[in-house]
């Protein structure tokens, strides 16, 4: 098989932690798997709210046509809140992997119940939200915010890493979990050393939708066009939008 290019984008500005996901996604790629890391030049910086999110995703749409045209074989949405995922479907011919999806898809593979680690309170209504969207909400034992913003896993004081050790440790003595998720893109280096020091797998989504990609492009299976997830009805887009037209 001919290698594999995966595009891992991350939905907000942060160059750092485009960096931070991109070097977590090559950790785990096959050998001939190249990742792309990008993020959207226009946008917000962090994301922790719908808002936030509204204005990602037509970033993650730019992402995607661009890596669309430059042939790569399927895309990894890098925002644990999943911005723009049936939008990006739509748009893509590839396989296109949410973080927060294919955390919590892995963990029904390694527990029956899972807990989640995220940033900050206002997001675990996010969090749950997708929970009951993709059916894992009886999995999920609960959901710990770690109350510091997503940019301070990047301030380099490693506050937020102890943080989220923390939330990891809280969840294995009260919630009766066997997993956790790690409810944040820039928490994606993490995930290995806290596997190994809590001894329960902890799970980083920007891993697991890139091993999920890999997988998917093995099999050759694409994103349907067959139904809701064909490409976009053709019609005249206008302003900054008409780059989006995907004909």
């Amino acid at each position: 098989m001919s290698a594999i290019r995966i595009q891992v984008i991350n939905p907000n500005t942060s160059q750092a932690m485009t960096e931070t996901i991109g070097a977590a996604a090559k950790a785990v790629a096959a050998p001939g798997t190249e990742i792309v890391a990008v993020c959207p030049s226009e946008g917000v910086p962090s994301i922790e709210g719908h808002f936030d999110e509204a204005i990602a995703a037509v970033g993650v749409l730019e992402q995607i046509k661009a890596g669309r045209q430059q042939g790569v074989d399927g895309h990894v949405i890098a925002c644990f809140g999943d911005p723009g995922l049936l939008a990006a479907r739509e748009l893509a011919q590839g396989p296109v992997i949410g973080i927060a999806e294919a955390a919590m898809h892995m963990a029904t593979l390694v527990a029956t119940r899972f807990s989640i680690v995220t940033t900050l309170p206002r997001t675990l209504i996010i969090a749950r939200h997708l929970l009951h969207q993709y059916g894992f909400h009886h999995h999920c034992a609960a959901l710990h915010a770690i109350d510091l913003p997503v940019l301070a896993l990047e301030d380099g004081s490693g506050q937020a890493q102890e943080r989220v050790r923390e939330g990891c440790i809280r969840a294995l003595k009260e919630d009766g979990c066997g997993a956790i998720v790690l409810g944040c893109g820039g928490m994606a280096t993490l995930a290995q050393e806290l596997t190994r020091e809590l001894q329960v797998p902890v799970i980083d989504g920007v891993s697991a939708a890139v091993k999920m990609v890999e997988s998917l492009v093995a099999l050759g299976l694409s994103t349907s066009k067959q139904g809701d997830l064909a490409f976009p009805e053709a019609k005249a887009l206008s302003g900054k939008f008409q780059a989006l037209n995907p004909f």
